[in-house]
């Protein structure tokens, strides 16, 4: 399940995606300012979308599942949105908006090791009669992504088309976005969660079987 404050990742500044976080990331913006980030111009338009694939490919299966057919739906969604791709310390972060400005984004898909979550950037100025939306910040809400099915539910559905109405710069009428990668920190959480160890009798000692952990089955076990 991912973790409440996933959703408060903000694209709020041009250069990087501020982490508003309430205590326990309170220092990300200070560790992440720091990272030696792999600059936009590195990174032809050609080659993002192999990019952007490789950072997908760091999470667990199912979680890859999750952001690839959100990405899928909002593509739909949003057809002339410009993606900004984030592969940061803490979260990966596709924002979807009208232009390649960051505080400009409407809405973002975060990942990390725990999960996959949908962020409203000023959500807590949406109408939530549903009470679908979590976080208690000025400005980010969020919603999770146990699957991306959860983006065809009529009040998620609701809330992404009046995000986009409430936009501040309108999404272009015709065309297609870019994908457009912002920032790589050379240093990261692990995007997935550590095997854990567990029980093998697989280690014959004598006479006897040794009980031996393992955070990998290997053949015969």
């Amino acid at each position: 399940m991912i973790d409440k404050d996933i959703g408060n990742e903000e694209l709020a500044n041009e250069n990087l995606p501020i982490l508003r976080q309430d205590k326990r990331l309170a220092v990300a913006e200070s560790q992440v300012s720091h990272m030696a980030r792999t600059k936009p111009n590195m990174i032809k338009p050609s080659d993002a979308e192999e990019h952007l694939q490789s950072f997908i490919n760091k999470f667990e299966p199912k979680h890859q599942q999750v952001i690839r057919a959100a990405r899928k739906t909002l593509r739909k969604e949003f057809p002339t949105a410009t993606e900004l791709v984030y592969d940061n310390y803490n979260f990966f972060v596709i924002g979807f908006g009208p232009t390649e400005r960051p505080s400009d984004c409407i809405v973002s898909i975060s990942a990390a090791a725990n999960g996959v979550g949908l962020c409203f950037i000023r959500g807590a100025v949406l109408p939530d009669p549903a009470q679908i939306l979590i976080g208690s910040g000025k400005q980010a809400r969020f919603i999770r992504l146990p699957s991306a099915e959860v983006l065809t539910q009529p009040e998620v559905r609701t809330l992404l088309s009046i995000a986009a109405e409430r936009t501040r710069t309108p999404l272009p009428i015709s065309g297609r976005g870019r994908l457009v990668i912002r920032s790589v920190s050379t240093k990261q959480r692990p995007r997935r969660k550590p095997s854990k160890a567990y029980p093998c009798l697989c280690i014959e000692t004598g006479n006897r079987v040794a009980v031996a952990t393992h955070a990998y089955r290997g053949p015969g076990c």
